[in-house]
């Protein structure tokens, strides 16, 4: 079996000195390490590298002229997909450390996302006080802020850039094994306004299944289908979309447009529902935006506002849910919960519109091309109501016996 290896990537042009630190602190600890040199000068060649990068260059789809091209910014783009390539091809990693500033972090940070979730990746970046979103994506990356910039060795990067390598070496180190004959993974969507039907819907699986369930955060239904996509779920319950909701209409919670996509490329047992899509998700009152000023809102927290969709925004989202499970040719059943679709959208709460779920929910049908494998099925409770989550396992257990 080939020896895996800690692999440290950053530009050895500004960066050789924290890196080999960092090496030399991993290699006390008996661990072995791969250093790679990212940086975008083809004239200069580090032999403190262990793979150069020219090397890592030359994984570029358009080859290593494509990296070298002389001018900086294109330069590092190329790098980064060029080490994602690099990256992807290797089968020898225990776990991966980047060290860098705003381009480092960006050139090194796509091809940590790629790797498998779990596998140990730690970024120390001058960037990682902020917002670390686009660096972190749906990954489980851990981002270390650098405090001092990473700019030669100081009684504060050597603290920092210690604590990396030992982080890193803990990781692999005391790695879990792997589950061997566990039960069936299912992923569960869920937001604060649909936690009952989950929580009824997960306390009856969890005997069969192991159930992972993810907060509908934009991120969050990224990350199911990052695992459903590297076939580390066996099924999915999608009963909170919420995420649409913002990725259609500017809120803060998005997902991209590609979600759903998954279950059509994988064809991965699927029950899904119109969880939440009664709200756009903002943050404080003075983020929303003037064209919405005269909306209904709900204050969830002093952070976090909701805005209440309407009868147009329920019928785009119907016909856009619709035509996603039209390219589903799996199992697909997709609930339709005629007594409100969060815990506002019920009597005498806030939210509640039949009128406007109504919309939502004749888009849906007359969108939807069904079939015996691709069903909506209208179920005349909340999402809330118990016996709500039971239609949900009752179809997840049909189409799972079907499997």
């Amino acid at each position: 079996m080939k020896k895996k290896s800690i692999y440290i990537a950053t530009t050895f042009d500004t960066k050789s000195e924290e890196a080999l630190y960092i090496r030399d602190l991993i290699i006390a600890t008996d661990l072995s390490v791969t250093t790679i040199d990212l940086s975008t000068k083809s004239s200069q060649n580090h032999p403190q590298a262990d793979i150069s990068a020219q090397d890592v260059a030359a994984h570029h789809p358009e080859g290593i002229q494509a990296v070298f091209c002389g001018d900086r910014g294109k330069a590092m783009v190329a790098m980064a997909l060029a080490f994602e390539h690099f990256i992807l091809s290797r089968d020898d990693i225990a776990g991966i450390v980047g060290l860098g500033g705003s381009g480092g972090t960006a050139l090194i940070t796509p091809a940590m996302q790629a790797l498998p979730i779990g596998m140990p990746k730690l970024m120390v970046s001058t960037m990682a006080s902020g917002d670390v979103s686009n660096y972190v994506g749906a990954s489980d990356i851990s981002m270390l802020y650098s405090v001092t910039d990473i700019a030669g060795l100081n009684r504060i990067s050597r603290q920092v850039l210690a604590n990396a390598a030992h982080s890193i070496a803990g990781a692999v180190k005391f790695e879990v094994p792997e589950a061997k004959d566990e039960k069936p993974a299912l992923g569960l969507t869920m937001f604060g306004v649909t936690t009952p039907c989950m929580q009824a819907i997960s306390a009856q699986l969890s005997e069969q299944f192991d159930c992972l369930i993810f907060h509908a955060t934009g991120t969050g239904g990224t990350a199911m289908e990052k695992l459903a996509g590297s076939h580390l779920l066996n099924g999915l319950l999608d009963i909170t979309t919420t995420e649409i909701c913002d990725m259609m209409f500017g809120g803060v919670l998005a997902c991209g447009p590609d979600r759903l996509d998954v279950v059509a490329k994988t064809k991965i047992p699927y029950v899904g529902s119109c969880g939440a899509l009664d709200m756009v998700n903002f943050g404080n009152p003075d983020t929303i935006p003037a064209h919405y000023k005269d909306r209904l809102f709900y204050p969830h927290n002093a952070q976090v506002t909701l805005m209440r969709t309407t009868k147009e925004e329920n019928q785009k989202m119907g016909e856009w849910i619709g035509h996603k499970l039209n390219a589903c040719e799996g199992e697909v059943r997709f609930l339709i919960p005629e007594g409100g679709v969060s815990a506002l959208d019920a009597p005498d709460q806030l939210f509640w519109s039949p009128e406007n779920d109504k919309a939502l929910f004749e888009a849906l049908e007359k969108t939807v091309n069904q079939t015996e494998r691709r069903r909506l099925i209208r179920v005349p409770y909340n999402i809330n109501d118990p016996r709500f989550a039971e239609e949900a396992v009752t179809q997840f257990k049909e189409i799972w016996n079907k499997k």
